[in-house]
Formats: C-alpha cells, sequence, structure tokens
C-alpha cells in the first residue's frame, strides 16, 4: 500500500495543489503559448472537488496561495452536498517558490492523503516529486510545458483521485511508477528531472525558463514523445521513448550530423543539429561534457556546473506514482463504482 494510503477506519483524503504562476513564464512573451488564467484553475478546481465527493471524499487539504484559488472554487458551488465536506488550507509561509509545494506535498503525505492532484506544469510536478513519496499524483497540465503533466477534465480527474484514494483502485496499470533523471555534481546527487535535463553553454541564468536552442549541448530524456512540446520534443523527433518504458535518449546538439525539427515551443518548430544520440537503460549516465555550464530541469535553469566541476546525469526508475485516469476509473466501474440498486 502506498506511504500515504489512509489506513482502515480513517476518512479517504485528498490533496490539493494548484500552481497560481504556472503558465505565465515568458514563454508566453517569446513564443506562442496560451496562457491559463486564474479564473480558469478555479473553474477546474471546482471540479476536481466535485468528482472528489462524488464518490465519497469527505476531506480535502489544500496549499494556500495567494489567489486564494480553492476558497473561490468552494464558495462557486452553492449546492454544498455536492462538495467533500471538509476542506483544510494548510499552514504555510508562502514564498511564491517551489519550496511552497514541497512543503504541501510533506504536509499532505504527514497526515495521510492518498492521492494528490496538482494543476500546473512539468516544474510544478517537479517540485512536488521531491516531496510527495509514493503518494500517487494526477497531473493536471495548466503550465507551459505538459509533458508530465496531462490534458484532462478537472471532473474525471477528480473522480479518478477518490477511487484511487479511497482504496478502491490500485496497482497498474491505473498507478504505476515513473522515471527520473538524478543530477550528480562532484558524485552526490544535487537535483532531478522528471522529463528533460538540458545541458546549457552558458553560466549566467537570467530568467529560468529556456526557449531557444542557441545554446543547448545537450539533451537528457525519460520520456521523448513526438506529441510533446518543449525540449524533450528534440528527442521525440529522434526516437519516440514512452513514461514508462525501461529506457531513455542523450543526444549531443552540434554539427556533423543530422537536422531535427522539433517542436520547443507553443508555435516555435525549430531546426537543431545532432552530431549524435544514444538510448539509455535504467542506471546509465551520462557526463556532461561543456563547462561551465547550466543545467535546465524540465525547462528550467537549475543547477550550475564550474569549470572544476564534475557532473553527470542518470537515468532512474524512481520517479513519482501516478495514477492513469482512464485506466483507474475502467477498473472502478469493473468494481460496481458507478451503479447503485434501486
Amino acid at each position: 500500500m502506498p506511504a500515504g494510503t489512509p489506513t482502515v477506519g480513517c476518512s479517504p483524503t485528498v490533496g490539493v495543489i494548484a500552481n497560481p504562476a504556472a503558465g505565465k513564464d515568458i514563454r508566453r512573451l517569446v513564443a506562442h503559448g496560451s496562457n491559463t488564467d486564474t479564473e480558469s484553475k478555479v473553474h477546474i478546481l471546482r471540479r476536481v472537488l466535485v468528482g472528489l465527493a462524488s464518490v465519497g471524499i469527505e476531506r480535502v487539504l489544500f496549499m494556500p496561495d495567494h489567489q486564494r484559488m480553492v476558497e473561490r472554487a468552494l464558495a462557486g458551488v452553492h449546492q454544498k452536498d455536492l462538495l467533500p465536506q471538509e476542506a483544510v488550507e494548510l499552514e504555510s509561509d508562502l514564498v511564491g517558490e517551489a519550496t511552497d509545494t514541497q512543503d504541501a506535498c510533506r504536509q499532505m503525505v504527514m497526515q495521510g492523503v492518498g492521492c494528490i492532484v496538482i494543476l500546473g506544469g512539468d516544474g510544478t510536478n517537479r517540485a512536488a516529486a521531491k516531496a510527495c513519496a509514493d503518494v500517487p499524483l494526477i497531473s493536471i497540465a495548466t503550465g507551459t510545458n505538459n509533458v508530465f503533466a496531462r490534458s484532462m477534465e478537472g471532473t474525471v480527474a477528480g473522480l479518478a483521485a477518490g477511487v484511487v484514494a479511497s482504496g478502491m483502485v490500485e496497482g497498474a496499470p491505473a498507478v504505476r511508477r515513473t522515471k527520473k533523471l538524478v543530477v550528480l555534481k562532484n558524485g552526490a546527487p544535487v537535483d532531478m528531472a522528471l522529463v528533460d535535463a538540458v545541458v546549457l553553454d552558458e553560466v549566467l541564468f537570467g530568467s529560468r525558463a529556456v526557449w531557444g536552442v542557441d545554446r543547448i549541448r545537450q539533451v537528457v530524456v525519460t520520456t521523448a514523445e513526438p506529441d510533446s512540446i518543449g525540449l524533450s520534443a528534440i528527442a521525440g523527433s529522434i526516437e519516440p521513448i514512452g513514461r514508462f518504458a525501461p529506457k531513455g535518449l542523450a543526444v549531443d546538439v552540434g554539427s556533423g550530423g543530422i537536422e531535427v525539427k522539433a517542436p520547443i515551443a507553443p508555435g516555435v518548430i525549430a531546426s537543431v543539429p545532432v552530431s549524435g544520440y544514444r538510448l539509455l537503460e535504467i542506471g546509465d549516465e551520462v557526463e556532461v561534457r561543456d563547462k561551465p555550464s547550466v543545467i535546465a530541469l524540465d525547462g528550467e535553469r537549475e543547477v550550475y556546473v564550474g569549470t572544476g566541476d564534475t557532473a553527470a546525469l542518470r537515468l532512474e526508475f524512481t520517479g513519482p506514482m501516478i495514477v492513469d485516469v482512464r485506466q483507474a476509473l475502467r477498473r472502478a466501474i469493473k468494481l460496481g463504482y458507478s451503479i447503485s440498486k434501486k
């Protein structure tokens, strides 16, 4: 049973994390990404909450935010019997950084949630993955790069979170573990990525988001889908790799090989010179050759590698547990959750 699953006799609880900043970075200016505004997120949250209540979830823990999105979602439903009976705001000193998400996840795990619903992009989910232990995640895409996070209707996300949190549905194929890339610096793990780690030939962070390819030297991915948007699409345009396949891909960017056309941002298709690439097995490490450099993780500059440092990226199958909404609901229907006798 995953860590955080309610014990027998406890009311099943679901955690909700909504990032108000997701989907609002500089890529709205340099590309053609749409903006998931606060009101849209409130409407999604409202549908998630109704879905949760309809399958018997009585208690919700939620991360606070300055836009008070969950409170607004609750206030917009006038039939209170359509909502969970209890919605508890976690204690937090908000700083507007990824640590807000990590702190909320830790509290949710400690308080025994059986599933966490996240509204955000790959960066938000990366933060959650660092603190969610083995509590399954349902990630609703509201960010810029949404490879780990997926587009889905909030209502069915709430239904799926409810049947998983209640213990009705568990295990594959409804709940499965994902991969991650561990960043090793001078032999020690210092960070991780869920989708891609990109080595940039630069030393200044500037904007955290990455939107160009001129300074890219290496791309290492856990997942390479041809229909993804973002830097992992460079790999996806060479050798598609599913999120549960026990392999990854390392791409060397440079002249002397092939030219790859890839959708690196919404409305932006780039031609990327690739000097070579190789498939990775679980446990393989890729050395970071260019130094000094910056490593971007899931689209955001995060780790500086100095001239005297050693660094590598290791592929592991130790990422977070995630819920396949379709599979979870199919399993729940077979168990009769949607049918009642008259």
